[in-house]
């Protein structure tokens, strides 16, 4: 078989691999299609699209959570040291203990989130952990009374609201956290010794209408985010759909259409590549020029069908008698074959000619008005550049090998001849029916 570029050794245009897959399934990128053509407030992603979106942003989602929880770590060890350091010593001994406690939660927390577990176990633990940062913050208030009582309830709903509009988390777990926060305040709120009733329930109202607000902004830059992914989708579809054409426009364009070998174009490359651009050639290489006899008479009595089957079978055998994966055979002109053995010697490649040439003709493929045989014969030239010899650059070599085909139509065709400037024709022919 011949080494022949195929279309997925040709690189993919742009794409993180994320999603790879997702193209290929028409029931994914049909439900894209239909979210995408509604306006974004009816987007709801189903279960594969909704844990495909959960994979994609949970980097960057654990990456929040666990930045937040270290914020509010080290802001609780910096108050707890002020607190100590600048209060007098009742009231900062009464913050102690759940100012003590926050950072040790916190880190808890943000060490879970290090990496993705089972979402039950990281959502219990993310909920649990914000309600007891968002308690703790609330009870140093609450112990130390006073001013203080109503400064750290309205720290602990600050808290809060940047855990709601920062976390990328399902917004069932953002309701329970705003739940959570607003009960906690509300419990303390009318619990307040130096606050009236009034009072209590005026601020409420207000703080409840906040965190209503916020949830729902942390709705919509959730929908939103869901509605780019679906864009990632569908444009990574038509990439990939662009890709494919492209592959497929590059192997037209280096294949040939009738015989499925290289075609010139894409032989001309292999030859720049083995022979470094021009710069040097391999030490070893062996090149045929094959040419079908008397193919015009064949065309011209039987017909174009019948000449183009003749190609196909001729390509095929050529094609079967090289080694798969190393040998480059390609179509190179209406009739003729080009064939490149890197790493052959003279009678290796020799050898692999005359069965070629051998196999052709067993064939009995008719071409009844040839001057040579009734059936299809096939004339080839050989040109071999061998190690310690002239450094043949792929024209000359190619030269040599047009040379030592044309000597073989003159000997009267289907033959085998090597290009030997020193040696004279009646040696090759002598060489070649040795071989034989």
């Amino acid at each position: 078989m011949v080494k022949q570029t195929k279309v997925t050794d040709i690189p993919l245009i742009a794409a993180d691999r994320t999603c790879l897959g997702v193209q290929d399934d028409p029931s994914i990128m049909a439900e894209v299609e239909r979210l995408l053509s509604h306006p974004a407030r009816h987007i709801r992603l189903n279960d594969e699209i909704n844990r495909l979106f959960k994979d994609r942003i949970w980097p960057q989602t654990s990456k929040i959570i666990r930045a937040w929880m270290i914020w509010v770590a080290i802001l609780g060890v910096l108050t707890f040291i002020f607190n100590i350091l600048l209060l007098p010593p009742d009231v900062s001994k009464s913050m102690v203990r759940p100012g003590a406690m926050l950072p040790p939660i916190a880190l808890a927390v943000a060490l879970v989130w290090r990496r993705p577990r089972a979402t039950w176990l990281q959502g219990s633990l993310l909920i649990a952990g914000v309600f007891a940062i968002l308690l703790l913050i609330a009870l140093v208030g609450v112990s130390a009374g006073g001013e203080f009582y109503e400064r750290h309830l309205n720290i602990m709903l600050f808290v809060a609201i940047t855990a709601i509009i920062i976390f990328g988390i399902p917004l069932v777990w953002t309701v329970i956290i705003a739940t959570q926060a607003l009960s906690i305040y509300f419990v303390f709120q009318l619990t307040n010794p130096s606050l009236e009733l009034g009072s209590a329930l005026a601020s409420m109202l207000l703080f409840t209408t906040g965190v209503v607000a916020t949830v729902a902004a942390r709705r919509n830059m959730t929908i939103l985010a869901q509605k780019a992914f679906l864009f990632e989708l569908r444009d990574r579809r038509r990439v990939s759909e662009q890709a494919e054409v492209n592959d497929r426009l590059e192997c037209l364009a280096r294949t040939d259409p009738l015989t499925g070998l290289a075609n010139r174009r894409s032989m001309t490359e292999t030859i720049d590549h083995l022979w470094n651009k021009g710069k040097k050639g391999p030490e070893r290489v062996a090149m045929l020029m094959c040419d079908i006899d008397e193919f015009k008479k064949l065309n011209d009595h039987l017909g174009h069908a019948e000449g183009d089957r003749c190609l196909v079978q001729v390509a095929g055998i050529i094609q079967k008698h090289v080694r798969r994966n190393l040998d480059h055979v390609a179509r190179y002109g209406g009739e003729e074959f080009l064939v490149i053995l890197p790493g052959m010697s003279e009678k290796q490649a020799l050898c692999v000619a005359e069965r070629v040439r051998k196999k052709v003709e067993a064939a009995s493929l008719p071409n009844p008005m040839s001057r040579v045989s009734q059936n299809v014969t096939l004339s080839i030239g050989i040109a071999v550049q061998v190690p310690n010899g002239e450094n043949l650059s792929s024209e000359q070599l190619q030269c040599n090998a047009d040379a030592a085909l044309y000597r073989a139509k003159q000997l009267g065709r289907n033959r085998v001849i090597i290009h030997r400037p020193a040696t004279s024709i009646h040696d090759d022919i002598a060489e070649r029916k040795a071989i034989r």
